[in-house]
């Protein structure tokens, strides 16, 4: 045993001093080796959502938004997350029934629920938007219309969101909206580029919206709205055409066609074959043709096709103004539009109108497309059933001769594209997983008004860790030269050579 205690008193490393540095300098390591890792450990991305009902003519969808907690030059990254259709036709055609109108969104809004993370149901955004078909109810049956929106707002109240309101959009906003959403999806806003127009056509209303630099705003005040988004302004022409979506403007085309009150017409508009009795009430109940309804009319008229493009352009084009103009340059209606600029994507009932007809391809020429429609409405009736009943209504079936018509008038005659210019066009229906049309730009412009939530950091601030690191090291150098000391003797006795 005295062996053992003599050999440690000889030998330095046993000394109390040596100890103290060794744990010193182990726990040195451990704490450098601790913060390093917290500190760079990954960041769990914290998102935001929001949820947005476009409330449309025809029907209703839910789209669920989602955008990092932080913002980029005041504006939210938002991107689609989920998207729900709703069952049955638009909330204005629950206006003898208001309170249908509520119970329809009851799915889609479940839906929801389990999509946003349960913490993020209190702060989580619930809007309701509602479009042409409101438009028209409201112009219609201004109380039919205000019972509709109590029905939806009670239904959407009961559901754990943050309901903010829902509203009518005008045409401008539904416009511009969807021009905002087609450039933030291409990345144009965010790099600065030259910017997309956008082409919106719903059942009761068509939108144009585009960024031309020879538009003088004070020509036409009403059709400019500015936006501001990473940082740039834009001053944008937008106008919207209530009566001339799909839906409307067929029953203002049947309306020219029915003014003397006949009891038979035979429609160019629709396939050679095709036959049906429509009720003279319910054509004329909208506001769009309403006061245009002949004072002697039978009950009924039988409704007969003929398919002949050209005949029915010609019916299209009577539905346009085109001579009146105050302004230095109109579209029609007496509606003043600058001269057309850049590309455009057209969207919505556009895109779905087209890609069935086959027609989305606009590299090829115009007169070529128009060939290709003549040559579809002139396909009997039967031929035609034959070919798609089995996956579309035959109600939709038989109206894409005349709605293929009146897209092709409308962009030609209406917004003055020519066979040069046709091919600025792109239909869309998704761009980078996302829908366009006027949700996501509505959700995106509303994230201005949302306070950033601070982002995840790291446990240090960058100053502050590499300082801590620093001190460490130079500790551990200190460590290490202490820890050297039991060789420094035999270092002072080595011999010198003279």
């Amino acid at each position: 045993m005295s062996a053992q205690r003599e050999m440690k008193e000889k030998n330095p490393w046993y000394t109390p001093l040596t100890i103290i540095i060794t744990v010193i300098g182990v726990i040195a390591i451990v704490a450098l080796v601790t913060v390093a890792v917290l500190q760079n450990r990954p960041l769990l991305q914290k998102y935001k959502y929001g949820i947005v009902l476009d409330a449309g003519s025809s029907h209703t969808a839910l789209y669920i938004y989602q955008w990092p907690a932080e913002k980029d030059n005041n504006t939210g990254r938002v991107e689609q997350k989920h998207s729900c259709k709703v069952t049955g036709k638009g909330i204005s055609s629950y206006a003898a029934q208001p309170e249908k109108a509520g119970m329809s969104l009851t799915e889609c809004m479940q839906e929801a629920e389990m999509v946003v993370p349960a913490k993020r149901h209190s702060e989580t955004p619930l809007y309701l938007g509602a479009t042409a078909g409101m438009r028209l109810l409201n112009i219609e049956n201004r109380s039919a219309s205000d019972q509709v929106f109590q029905a939806v707002e009670k239904a959407l109240q009961s559901f754990p969101f943050s309901y903010q309101g829902a509203r009518i959009l005008s045409g401008q906003e539904e416009g511009a909206f969807g021009w905002v959403t087609v450039n933030y999806l291409d990345d144009r806003l965010k790099q600065g580029l030259e910017t997309t127009g956008a082409l919106d056509l719903g059942g009761a209303s068509t939108q144009i919206s585009f960024v031309s630099h020879d538009y003088d705003i004070s020509e036409s005040p009403s059709n400019s709205m500015t936006f501001r988004l990473y940082g740039n302004d834009y001053n944008l022409y937008t106008h919207s055409f209530l009566c001339y979506g799909k839906d409307q403007v067929l029953r203002m085309a049947l309306a020219k066609q029915t003014q003397l009150g006949p009891s038979t017409i035979l429609d160019p508009c629709f396939h050679p074959g095709y036959t049906t009795t429509r009720n003279y009430s319910s054509l004329y109940d909208s506001p769009c043709v309403s006061g245009r309804r002949p004072r002697e009319a039978p009950t009924n008229f039988s409704h007969k096709g003929e398919g002949n493009f050209t005949k029915c352009q010609e019916v299209v084009k009577s539905l346009f103004n085109t001579t009146a103009c105050k302004y230095s340059k109109c579209s029609f209606n007496g509606v003043f539009q600058p001269p057309l600029q850049g590309p455009f994507g057209a969207f919505s009932a556009y895109y779905y109108v087209m890609n069935f007809l086959n027609l989305t391809d606009t590299s090829i020429h115009l007169e070529t497309v128009k060939n290709n429609l003549a040559s579809y409405c002139a396909t009997p009736w039967n031929q035609i059933k034959q070919m798609h009943l089995s996956n579309v209504k035959e109600k939709y079936l038989a109206e894409y001769c005349f709605s293929g018509t009146y897209i092709l008038t409308l962009l030609t005659e209406g917004y003055n594209f020519t066979k040069e210019t046709y091919s600025n066009i792109k239909f869309i229906k998704k761009i980078k997983g996302s829908d366009a049309g006027w949700t996501l730009g509505y959700m995106l412009n509303l994230t201005n008004m949302i306070p950033a939530e601070a982002p995840d950091s790291p446990p240090l601030p960058h100053a502050g860790y590499v300082s801590i690191v620093t001190v460490i090291a130079v500790l551990l150098f200190i460590l290490l030269i202490l820890s050297l000391r039991p060789v420094w003797p035999r270092c002072s006795k080595q011999p010198q050579i003279v």
